[in-house]
């Protein structure tokens, strides 16, 4: 529940954050949910008990809510429909920077500072960025598309003409779905199962991270240049969507069989497949206004974080029905844990391919 909280909070705020992309722009509104960041992770520096760890949490990602978003409503600012994917393939990838800096990196730095001054020095760099966005960022002029003299009204109007539209949910459903499996694995429960199940040292379960964030890097740059290519001949990228999640569905069945040999393999490919998803914004983007951009892409954006949090939730509970072993939980939990998992990324994909004429 406290890592998963950060997630939940980040859903919570997404709408709210749609709408104000939109009117006030994505370079000021990010700029000032990253001081909130910045709170929130010092007060978790600071934090002595499970209630404030947990409150601090949330406001971290509240905090961070807009980084992603806000980087996908610049992109929508700024580049033409056709680059679209590729850019936010760069997003997804620049992310990941962060992920593999909590791999070997943080492994080696915890060895000689407390994670509580590891906390401090991430509070100082994200205010760094912080005022680097105030400051030195440029404003797009046509960012403020939608400011007082549009009605907020009127931009929840258009907010709610989503909610009528059947492609939305087939899309969000199946991203929240593939992402409830690969974030909550990727986050958080891999490193347990590599630890308990293959008998990793934390070094090594450190360095099998690095190499599952290094090919979702990969997955990210390499499906958003796929589908702008694939856009800018006429085609549609659904198929390519729907390809990288069936064969990281596949991986995940095979691990959830208790295939042991080639695990390491069957991660790889799990987690670099599962980053045809990004693609989904970008297919969006191009089916409404470049002036709701912020709002569509946030509200895309619900479904996936109310997966991650329901899928880091949802493992924990299903593992804590064995006894936990000596060095964790019980081998026979994630047999049960990552079918799971895959049973709803599964799902997903087939609501999505069932109603594929409506999303292409």
């Amino acid at each position: 529940m406290l890592s998963g909280i950060y997630f939940f909070s980040f859903a919570l705020f997404q709408l709210p954050l749609g709408v104000l992309l939109d009117r006030y722009g994505p370079r000021r509104v990010n700029a000032t949910l990253l001081m909130v960041a910045a709170g929130g992770g010092l007060w978790f520096s600071l934090a002595d008990s499970i209630v404030q760890l947990t409150l601090a949490r949330a406001l971290i990602g509240l905090g961070v809510s807009g980084c992603l978003m806000a980087s996908f409503s610049a992109f929508a600012l700024w580049y033409p429909a056709e680059r679209l994917a590729t850019m936010n393939g760069i997003a997804f990838a620049s992310g990941m920077l962060g992920a593999i800096a909590v791999t070997v990196p943080l492994e080696v730095v915890l060895r000689a500072l407390h994670w509580r001054e590891v906390f401090h020095g991430v509070v100082a760099l994200t205010v760094i960025v912080s005022l680097l966005l105030f400051l030195v960022v440029p404003e797009k002029s046509s960012a403020r598309r939608a400011p007082s003299n549009v009605p907020l009204a009127l931009q929840l109007r258009e907010y709610a003409s989503l909610a009528h539209d059947p492609a939305f949910w087939r899309m969000a459903l199946c991203i929240g779905a593939s992402q409830l499996a690969a974030v909550s694995l990727g986050t958080l429960w891999v490193a347990t199962w590599l630890r308990d199940v293959a008998g990793y040292s934390q070094a090594e379960v450190a360095r099998a991270l690095l190499a599952f964030n290094l090919v979702m890097i990969t997955g990210y740059l390499g499906f958003g240049r796929l589908s702008d290519v694939m856009a800018r001949n006429g085609r549609s990228t659904l198929p390519l969507l729907a390809g990288g999640v069936s064969v990281a569905s596949l991986c995940l069945a095979l691990l959830a069989l208790g295939v042991r040999t080639g695990a390491l393999f069957l991660w790889c490919v799990f987690f670099g497949c599962a980053t045809a998803v990004v693609l989904a914004y970008a297919l969006f983007s191009r089916r409404y206004p470049r002036e709701m951009a912020g709002r569509v892409n946030s509200a895309l954006n619900v479904a996936v974080f109310v997966g991650m949090f329901s899928g880091q939730w949802a493992v924990g509970a299903v593992l804590n029905l064995w006894p936990s072993t000596g060095t964790g939980y019980a081998t026979e939990g994630y047999t049960w844990a990552l079918g799971f998992l895959w049973a709803v990324q599964l799902s997903g994909l087939v609501w999505l391919w069932s109603g594929r004429r409506l999303c292409a």
